[in-house]
């Protein structure tokens, strides 16, 4: 999704949210995710006011006051964390580990192959499909990627074929590059 993804090509317009629009964002994330319950005013306060970075290929990136990059979606699918709030957040995705032997495929932007979830280097936490999830790698203390299971862990162990979990975000990518958003665009 981020693969070629440029700041100053990519980036379209940026909109201030109302406050309506913004609890309504803030109650799904809370529906969505909720481990993180307790951190949500931290995230996102309720004076603050956020503002949605529109993207080419329909990409929104919810951005709060300072242009720190907090969420994103493609259309109108899930809002998922960006790598840097997950690795300040660590606990509110399901975690899946691939082995050492993925690691660089992942960091390339490859798609996370069932066969890398069940080897023996692997671990999964039981997900139904279509949920967003944390790509942990073996041996590694912070998430690398960030994607949304195409099987459920069921299934990705029964048929152990095929992509398991698609990669939306992932280090060093165009979003990671992206440190903060002058919202004064």
């Amino acid at each position: 999704m981020f693969k070629k993804f440029d700041e100053k090509e990519s980036i379209s317009g940026v909109q201030q949210l109302k406050s309506s629009v913004q609890k309504g964002i803030r109650t799904k994330l809370l529906e969505s995710y909720p481990h993180l319950e307790t951190h949500v005013d931290a995230i996102l306060p309720k004076k603050e006011s956020c503002k949605i970075v529109k993207c080419h290929d329909h990409i929104e990136i919810m951005v709060n006051g300072p242009g720190e990059l907090l969420f994103f979606r493609q259309r109108d699918g899930p809002w998922m964390p960006t790598l840097r709030l997950l690795h300040k957040y660590p606990f509110f995705l399901p975690m899946q580990q691939v082995d050492k032997g993925a690691i660089r495929f992942v960091l390339s932007g490859a798609n996370i192959m069932c066969p890398g979830l069940t080897s023996p280097g692997a671990k999964m936490s039981p997900v139904d499909k279509g949920t967003v999830v944390a790509i942990m790698a073996e041996g590694k203390q912070h998430a690398l990627a960030i994607g949304f299971t195409t099987l459920s862990t069921d299934d990705i162990a029964k048929v152990n074929k095929g992509v398991g979990v698609e990669n939306c975000h992932y280090l060093n990518d165009g979003l990671w590059q992206m440190k903060t958003v002058n919202t004064a665009l």
